[in-house]
């Protein structure tokens, strides 16, 4: 059986989904890619745009929508669609250290020349941080870093120059650091001069900072609100995807550093909010 559907020419062939060219030469399956390509770029998209830009029927536009949906690749809304923001499940640092290595130098090229000769700095369990510790070890600097991540502590040993302090506690889940009452505690009478803090995700138009575990989150807010200038550190791929906790708002933070310029979308966005984005 062939159903022609409105020019959008969705084709059942014994039960079986098959795809055609439809108007100007498209296939169906061409299409959905390009709209899916659209959300990434812009975060939504219009049933009305959509069906304008591909000279098809509102109709068949929001049959589009419905597959890709049912394929987890969007979430329709009323009048079109918005991206799904992904939730990488890569919580044990030790899995994911050497992944993304470029961004995460890029990222802290740039925290460095924020630092202060003889500041204190506080860097919390996050891979940019350890790129972050590997650089100030090279640089010899005079400084003080505060850091309740075991491999950071590891790093800055090999300094002479930089007095470390060490924020213990309850050792976390997948023994990258600590966390808890103790360290909550012990870093509330800490006044840092700058801070970097890690993130699973950052969503910057819905203003918000998120990580997977709540005391990891908890840990996090208490630095940011004991320190003079506390930026979050994350990939820019990391501003499409969400944690299960968000633990700050931007617009408390002093900036964001990333690797990659963001899209115009979501600089704006940030600009309402008085973030800074700094990339290298």
């Amino acid at each position: 059986m062939i159903i022609i559907d409105n020019n959008c020419y969705i084709v059942y062939i014994n039960d079986s989904f098959k795809l055609i060219r439809g108007i100007g030469g498209m296939f169906l399956e061409e299409r959905q890619e390009i709209i899916v390509n659209m959300l990434n770029q812009e975060g939504k998209v219009r049933v009305k745009d959509l069906s304008d830009k591909f000279g098809v029927t509102e109709d068949c536009i929001r049959k589009d929508l419905g597959a890709l949906e049912k394929q987890g690749r969007l979430k329709r809304t009323y009048g079109g669609a918005v991206a799904i923001r992904e939730n990488l499940h890569a919580i044990e640092i030790s899995k994911h250290r050497n992944s993304d290595v470029e961004a995460k130098r890029r990222i802290a090229q740039a925290a460095v020349r924020l630092i202060h000769d003889k500041d204190m700095v506080f860097l919390d369990i996050s891979t940019s941080n350890l790129a972050i510790a590997e650089l100030l070890v090279k640089e010899q600097r005079e400084l003080t870093v505060v850091t309740n991540m075991i491999d950071i502590m590891v790093i800055l040993a090999r300094s002479p120059k930089i007095r470390v302090v060490f924020a213990g506690g309850l050792i976390n889940k997948s023994r990258d650091g600590f966390w808890g009452t103790m360290t909550i505690d012990f870093i509330s009478r800490l006044k840092p001069d700058i801070a970097f803090v890690g993130a699973v995700g950052v969503d910057v138009e819905e203003n918000s900072v998120s990580t997977y575990d709540i005391e990891d989150g908890t840990n996090k807010a208490a630095i940011i609100r004991v320190s003079k200038r506390a930026y979050v550190v994350a990939e820019s791929k990391k501003l499409s995807s969400d944690g299960n906790y968000n633990y700050a708002t931007l617009d408390t933070l002093s900036g964001l550093i990333t690797d990659a310029l963001p899209n115009e979308k979501v600089r704006r966005a940030a600009s309402e909010y008085g973030v800074e984005i700094i990339v290298p």
